[in-house]
């Protein structure tokens, strides 16, 4: 019975020390994949220094602050057409709303005094400067018998 207890445990102890060698090999992988990350990462980090290098001996700052100064200067008068244009607008459409408005307003007032705009200025005799030499009737069949001896008379001419 003894012996097979040591075998066991020998067996054991053997398997135990499998389990940690095979640690620490797993170990030794992550700290060499580790060390090739950081290797890739200081080539990456190499080349981007040239890269840098080549672009700042390119740039002519004094040119580049110039063609900025001339860039904001031209967004800045774009700035103030657009605002002018604007304004421009703003005061065409607020002329048409205030005629309109004023249009209301008088429409109300002859309203409240009960007349109708449209009515007086239909009823009032109109000169006309045309050939006939007639003054203008206040009704539209009159208006139209009017045009039609007009032309009458225009043919005959």
């Amino acid at each position: 019975y003894q012996r097979r207890v040591r075998k066991a445990v020998v067996s054991t102890q053997s398997t135990g020390k499998f389990i940690m060698m095979k640690a620490n090999i797993q170990a030794v992988s992550l700290k060499i994949t580790t060390l090739k990350s950081q290797g890739a990462m200081a080539n990456a980090m190499k080349g981007v220094t040239k890269a840098m290098g080549a672009m700042n001996k390119q740039m002519n700052m004094p040119q580049m602050q110039k063609i900025m100064m001339e860039f904001e200067k031209e967004a800045d008068m774009m700035d103030m057409k657009e605002d002018m244009m604007n304004d421009i607008i703003d005061d065409v459409m607020g002329a048409e709303e205030d005629e309109e408005e004023s249009d209301m307003l008088v429409n109300q007032v002859l309203d409240e005094l009960g007349l109708s705009l449209n009515d007086e200025l239909n009823s009032m005799p109109v000169a006309s400067g045309s050939v006939g030499g007639k003054e203008k009737a206040s009704k539209p069949a009159d208006a139209d018998d009017e045009l039609q001896a007009r032309l009458d008379n225009l043919r005959r001419d």
